[in-house]
């Protein structure tokens, strides 16, 4: 197969083939395995559950975009199809040795597998294509090393690869080898280096805890000090790429990064709404699911997905133009329910359909309609053009305050100090000054401001 039209980014984000970069990019071939047999071994992350099967292509497209999201120029990439899965390198012989001889055609340097490799089967095909190998969880967490900006965000992307060192004879690509001052990509330690190198692994695992727990202490506090003042928390969550920062920055005025790119968001970034009637929100954009997200992967970055396991309300935004919308929804279900959360419970999640700028009318109407045939009610919008998010605001205001209702506000003189809160916390409609001083207000509210209404004028008459 040709090389991806997505071949890789340098530094400043410009697409690999224009202006040469100032460093050269790192050649990999990007092989995605389509097992036809699944042992339990082979899928055990999802084993006993059966699941939408994501399409090959797909595969390939989103693999090529993990690839360019750490800068690697894709040279080669192919779908294999493996009927009878090898236990020492995944792949047949006979295809091994074809990937080697592309290796050395295209001077490539890194392999890229789309699947879960055991220790055994990484350190053999290394061997037998004499170039590093990545399985799709050391892809994933190579990208999660480059996107963490926080200390927390840091502390979660190191745990999670040291745990996955621990139970491997081979060093990865760069994260530990920068960790340690390792060199190259080839050659691993002997056998007595392989034990030093556990027993370093796990007293560094030992102290990511101890500073993971006295940051997540931290942040408990900031979670605690919120709870006093009643803003509810709005969690945005989807598959990567679906457009949760570039909606986020819509509704907040924020400019947090929103890029085509696989995993640009990796730390959670909260602002504070105002919506349409008064409500004021704490909204949170976190990192992007993926399918076969890795479990220790997951717990690792418990801390950071509490923001969504605490919110009031969980905004699942999917683009409704991608083919395998879908298969991406059911991961992002499975990963919510992993959290205790039920995307089926329509009081604590809300659908968010975005993207549909990017479809054509009858696409449009087709789903629609099957949202209304099937009973689910969820909100069309496109993040980029702004349309429908009014529309969003309003149905995140309904849920989280009840709905808005129009009433007449009499403010006696004594009471005339409480206008200014009115215009805050509610859509003022009309306003009449009366002859003894006092004020009617015609206004707009929610059940919870109408409440807290009732309770101020009845506090200032007590």
């Amino acid at each position: 197969m040709a090389p991806s039209k997505r071949a890789g980014r340098n530094a400043d984000g410009a697409e690999a083939g224009g202006t040469p970069p100032a460093v050269a990019l790192t050649r990999a071939v990007i092989i995605v395995p389509v097992l036809t047999r699944q042992s339990r071994n082979q899928d055990d992350a999802t084993a006993g559950r059966p699941r939408l099967a994501r399409s090959p292509q797909a595969r390939l497209e989103e693999a090529t975009g993990l690839a360019a999201a750490i800068d690697l120029e894709t040279v080669h990439r192919e779908i294999v199809t493996v009927n009878d899965p090898r236990p020492a390198t995944l792949l047949g012989a006979g295809k091994v040795a074809e990937f080697a001889e592309i290796m050395k055609e295209r001077k490539a340097e890194l392999v890229v597998v789309d699947h879960p490799l055991t220790p055994v089967q990484q350190r053999n095909l290394e061997k037998e294509l004499n170039a590093k190998v990545l399985d799709r969880t050391g892809i994933i967490l190579e990208i999660f090393g480059r996107r963490a900006r926080t200390r927390e965000g840091t502390l979660q992307v190191d745990l999670a690869h040291l745990n996955y060192q621990k139970g491997r004879l081979v060093r990865s690509w760069t994260h530990l080898e920068r960790q340690r001052g390792g060199a190259g990509f080839l050659g691993g330690p002997g056998e007595t280096q392989i034990e030093a190198d556990r027993r370093i692994l796990q007293e560094k695992i030992v102290r990511l805890k101890r500073e993971l727990e006295t940051v997540r202490r931290t942040r408990d506090l900031h979670r605690a000090k919120r709870k006093k003042v009643p803003y509810p928390v709005v969690a945005i969550v989807g598959y990567t790429n679906a457009g949760k920062s570039t909606l986020f920055n819509r509704l907040t005025g924020a400019s947090v990064l929103a890029e085509d790119m696989l995993f640009a968001t990796l730390d959670p970034t909260l602002r504070r709404v105002r919506l349409p009637h008064g409500t004021t929100i704490i909204l949170s954009d976190t990192v992007g699911f993926i399918s076969d997200l890795p479990t220790h992967l997951v717990a690792a970055f418990r801390a950071t997905l509490e923001e969504v396991v605490e919110a009031n309300l969980v905004i699942h935004l999917r683009d409704i133009s991608d083919p395998d919308t879908a298969a991406q929804a059911e991961d992002v279900e499975r990963i919510l329910l992993d959290l205790g959360i039920d995307a089926g419970d329509a009081s604590r999640v809300l659908e968010v359909w975005n993207k549909v700028d990017r479809l054509e009318p009858a696409d449009r109407e087709r789903l629609a309609e099957t949202a209304r045939a099937d009973g689910s009610h969820p909100v069309a919008i496109s993040a980029i053009s702004g349309e429908g998010t009014d529309r969003l605001l309003a149905i995140v205001e309904e849920r989280i305050s009840g709905e808005v209702a129009t009433i007449t506000v009499v403010l006696k003189p004594e009471e005339i100090g409480e206008i200014d809160w009115l215009y805050r916390n509610g859509e003022v409609i009309e306003r009449k000054d009366l002859e003894d001083g006092g004020a009617e207000i015609l206004l707009k509210a929610t059940a919870d401001i109408r409440r807290e209404i009732e309770e101020r004028l009845a506090t200032r008459k007590g």
